[in-house]
């Protein structure tokens, strides 16, 4: 028993010495990576947001003049940030981020990007768990389905081609894959609206979201 203990001891001190020093590596990994890789985010953002919105078409910082989503909103849309294009500090565009909660395996983030004159001016999806070969093909690398939307306006409250062609609307459906394009349809028309009922606080509300 007595010969046990030192034993015992040593080894705990080692793998306390050794969880400590584990500790230290992953932090100092963290820290010499964390510039890095904000830096990829940012330039990922900015070549999605030039997709979407045309660069003539603004000469400010989008990532940088960004909002959550104003308060007092009272649209069930899953707002994450709202990133405005301005031309000589004049509003020509903006850029949400947003939630279809209705895909077929669960929620899809979208990136829709509406003028002000309630054009559509793009739309990407962003991360989604749809099925491959099928809703997968929202994705712009898959199919050029995404881009249908571009140009598109919604006419009236009973505008009602914002819809699969299924369901009497304009976009095409996907074979074997109708819920998908579906919630995509819906959310963007959702988006439209809400654009167009939140304009004035959506340019005029103070960036409070720097460049996330």
């Amino acid at each position: 028993m007595s010969t046990l203990m030192p034993a015992i001891n040593k080894n705990a001190k080692i793998l306390a010495l050794f969880a400590i020093a584990c500790t230290a590596t992953v932090g100092l990994v963290h820290l010499f990576t964390k510039d890095r890789i904000e830096i990829q985010a940012q330039q990922q953002l900015i070549k999605q947001l030039s997709e979407i919105i045309q660069v003539d078409s603004h000469d400010n910082e989008m990532f940088r003049d960004c909002i959550t989503a104003p308060e007092g909103n009272s649209s069930d849309l899953l707002i994450d940030v709202i990133y405005r294009a301005r031309l000589n500090n004049t509003p020509t565009a903006a850029a949400i981020k947003t939630v279809a909660p209705d895909g077929y395996s669960g929620n899809i983030e979208l990136l829709i990007a509406i003028n002000v004159d309630g054009s559509v001016s793009g739309v990407r999806a962003l991360t989604h768990k749809e099925t491959p070969g099928l809703g997968d093909k929202i994705e712009l690398r898959k199919s050029d389905w995404i881009e249908k939307f571009s140009g598109k306006k919604v006419l009236s409250d009973n505008d009602n081609r914002w819809a699969v062609i299924k369901d009497g609307g304009m976009f095409d459906q996907f074979t074997g894959a109708t819920i998908t394009p579906r919630a995509v349809v819906k959310t963007v028309r959702k988006t439209v609206d809400y654009f167009q009922a939140n304009q004035e606080s959506i340019f005029t509300t103070a960036s409070n979201c720097g460049a996330k």
